[in-house]
């Protein structure tokens, strides 16, 4: 295949990197054998299809990974893809502890690339969980401030879910009543959590 063109913020990106260099350099070139564009999103190389997204190279402290953006839509019939953390809902990553890791798996890299650019010419979405569990303290304080539930309402889906994951995470009613309670004037403001 043709090696696609490199992305200068990319290139400095690997020419700073510390940790992962060799794995990450690597899995640049994986990524551009399969003929993808290279960006720099989020602050990591991610290579696109037609402007879609289809992977991304992630150091963490513990392991460096090629993260799948619709990983939830592929077939894994060697279960590499893992779901980072239960609240990703789409991608998977497939992590690496060495250089040695990632050449094993150099083909199967490859195709796996090639089935996430196939979900992406297909137009496959994935179906994002959408419920939203509303804490008894939150709907407490709907119920004793009108114009807070109204405000909640308003909010977009995504901001919605923050705000009750948030005080969801709080083990103790205390705690979840105190954080509603500082949370209050950027519901009303329109604000989400991280605004």
């Amino acid at each position: 295949m043709v090696q696609s063109k490199t992305n200068p913020k990319v290139d400095e990106y690997m020419s700073n990197a510390k940790k992962w260099k060799e794995e990450s350099e690597k899995l640049r070139q994986i990524a551009l054998d399969c003929d993808l564009t290279e960006e720099f999103k989020w602050m990591h190389p991610c290579y696109t299809f037609e402007g879609k997204n289809i992977v991304l190279i992630h150091g963490f402290k513990d392991y460096c990974a090629l993260l799948f953006h619709k990983g939830a839509l592929m077939e894994d019939p060697l279960g590499l893809l893992i779901q980072q953390t239960e609240n990703v809902q789409a991608a998977r990553q497939i992590r690496f502890t060495q250089l040695e890791e990632v050449l094993e798996k150099e083909e199967i890299l490859k195709d796996y690339i090639k089935q996430a650019i196939a979900v992406e010419k297909a137009g496959l979405q994935v179906t994002k969980k959408t419920e939203l569990h509303i804490p008894e303290e939150l709907q407490a304080k709907f119920e004793e401030i009108a114009d807070l539930k109204k405000a909640f309402e308003k909010l977009t889906p995504g901001r919605q879910r923050a705000y009750c994951f948030y005080f969801s995470q709080a083990k103790q009613a205390k705690t979840r009543e105190s954080r509603i309670e500082k949370c209050i004037p950027d519901i009303l403001a329109g604000k989400g959590l991280n605004d």
